[in-house]
């Protein structure tokens, strides 16, 4: 039994650590707390456990907060923000990402054109630069457990707009599976059974 030689991380149809980029939107406590869609407690723990996935299989990691600067909001809340060191959020007032100038910039700058995107609210932080991506020949990637709306009609509502007009839904455990892909690559095998761990679907054994 052996594994076949590793695909083309660059060209392959499906998410690469080499051909994907993780995009971060708005994780702050005035988003957090008007979820209605799911759990709040995990929907951090997914994000986190995004973010920390991310960092193992070395992502490109846009992060971004909105009005932090002008003093109407909080910073990217403190959960997520220890497991990005180093990390600075681009801060803006556009409710849409896209419109930002430093975002867009800094989206171009990672080199790769299949973007894993998480937002608050779903209904609109998540969806408008989804939109806007797809126009510029992104491939969009929306973790459905990662993000959440302020209800949960509006959450489903906004992912089949997005779905409707070419994004693909996937979970947090099918990124971890979709990085991994392999369980003979002993340098990542880790952070994809610590991400399933965390994300409730592997049991932690004794």
């Amino acid at each position: 039994m052996s594994s076949s030689i590793i695909r083309d991380q660059k060209n392959d149809h499906l998410l690469t650590p080499g051909n994907s980029a993780l995009i971060i939107i708005d994780y702050q406590p005035i988003q957090l707390h008007s979820i209605n869609s799911m759990s709040r407690s995990l929907l951090v723990s997914n994000i986190v456990t995004v973010a920390k996935m991310a960092h193992s299989y070395q992502l490109p990691i846009v992060l971004s907060s909105v009005n932090v600067k002008t003093g109407f909001n909080k910073n990217v809340i403190p959960q997520l923000r220890e497991v990005l060191p180093g990390i600075e959020p681009f801060d803006r007032t556009t409710i849409n990402a896209w419109e930002d100038k430093e975002f867009h910039e800094a989206v171009i700058a990672t080199g790769r054109k299949k973007l894993i995107i998480t937002a608050l609210w779903t209904d609109a932080c998540l969806t408008f630069p989804a939109l806007d991506a797809l126009k510029e020949d992104y491939e969009v990637y929306a973790i459905v457990d990662a993000v959440g709306g302020t209800s949960v009609l509006a959450h489903e509502t906004a992912l089949r707009r997005i779905e409707q007009a070419g994004a693909k839904l996937i979970s947090v455990a099918q990124l971890a599976c979709e990085l991994q892909r392999d369980w003979n690559r002993s340098e990542t095998v880790h952070a994809m059974v610590d991400a399933l761990t965390e994300a409730g679907i592997f049991l932690q054994l004794e």
